[in-house]
């Protein structure tokens, strides 16, 4: 005889079913740890932060991003390294560390290579997609493009030519053995230390002088140790927010489409709001005691001469020679447009 069923248990059964959450409800969120050199409480830090909250909202709780700032997890490439073997996914890292993943981002290290911001826009809308291509060749995905500011030198003693900057203990990104060799053989005395070294090494004495841009000396302090900063600049601090691609694909294609509208709402606001805070910093930096050392137009052009010795020692054993090249004609075209 068949049992009959109690009209109130299974109602209660259809109830339990329909409340029960599916496995997609339930499922852990993708947590994405990001590492970085920027300090803490700095204009990118809060930025990344708030980007960060975007990635939440956006997606429900499905993605989060934590950020660990101000060198915790290491120089960059030990964000790298860390990124490499999983205990990292992310990291917003400069031109320096994007070259430990593939040399063609050397080509923004290349001193005076970029003489303005439009010349560094121009060059990266064109080469875009090469070097999204080259980075997601060796598993990792472009997000967005960071920016930092302009470089210049910091140096303990007043510096004009570069005879003089010669003479001083110059900091070299540890790791970059070749970029310490190039100084080198062109007569410089570097000193490599990892990035968060750099005021160690200036309280010691074990370096004199630093490329960074003047954001980071005020933010840092670093400029109390250096007050002296050559008037001419060098090139402009280029980063990338990069994530790699196995957690990216962790991710679903609609969240991915909101992270990178969060992500591209980020660099929009880094273009526009880091080169007026740069020379904000220089004007506050002066205040405090700052000296901007003033270049006459005869010794920038042997600055030029020796920034463009530097990129031909480079091509082909820092730089991929392709890279160069199209890196050098879109800004030659740039300019020709622009009439330079």
């Amino acid at each position: 005889m068949r049992p009959k069923w109690n009209v109130v248990a299974v109602l209660a059964l259809m109830s339990a079913l329909v409340l029960m959450p599916s496995p997609a409800a339930t499922q852990a969120p993708v947590v994405i740890k990001l590492a970085t050199l920027v300090p803490e409480g700095s204009v990118w830090d809060k930025a990344m932060r708030e980007m960060g909250a975007e990635w939440s909202q956006a997606t429900g709780g499905r993605v989060q991003l934590r950020v660990y700032p101000g060198g915790v997890a290491g120089d960059e490439p030990d964000v790298v390294r860390k990124m490499r073997i999983g205990q990292l996914q992310a990291g917003a890292i400069t031109s320096a560390g994007l070259s430990d993943i593939d040399p063609a981002f050397n080509v923004f290290g290349i001193p005076m290579f970029f003489d303005a911001y439009p010349e560094l826009y121009a060059v990266l809308d064109k080469m875009e997609p090469t070097l999204k291509k080259r980075l997601e060749d060796k598993g990792f995905v472009l997000l967005n493009w960071g920016h930092g500011g302009w470089v210049y030198f910091f140096t303990k003693q007043p510096v004009r030519t570069v005879a003089e900057l010669r003479k001083l203990k110059l900091f070299s990104w540890a790791g970059d053995d070749k970029m310490t060799q190039l100084w080198k053989t062109n007569g410089f005395t570097p000193v490599a230390l990892a990035a968060t070294d750099i005021l160690t090494g200036l309280q010691t004495g074990m370096i004199e002088a630093y490329p960074t841009t003047p954001l980071l000396a005020l933010t840092l302090q670093w400029y109390q140790k250096t007050p002296y900063m050559a008037g001419v600049g060098m090139a402009p601090l280029v980063g990338g927010l990069v994530i790699t691609r196995s957690a990216w694909e962790k991710i679903s294609e609609p969240d991915r489409a909101k992270i990178l509208t969060a992500c591209a709402k980020l660099e929009r606001r880094l273009k526009a709001g880091v080169p007026a805070q740069d020379s904000s910093a220089v004007n506050e930096m002066k205040q405090r005691g700052l000296k901007v050392v003033a270049i006459d137009a005869a010794t920038v052009v042997e600055w030029r001469a020796t920034a463009e010795h530097f990129a031909s020692e480079m091509r082909g054993t820092m730089i991929p020679p392709d890279i160069l090249d199209a890196a050098t004609r879109e800004r030659n075209a740039f300019r020709q447009r622009s009439g330079k």
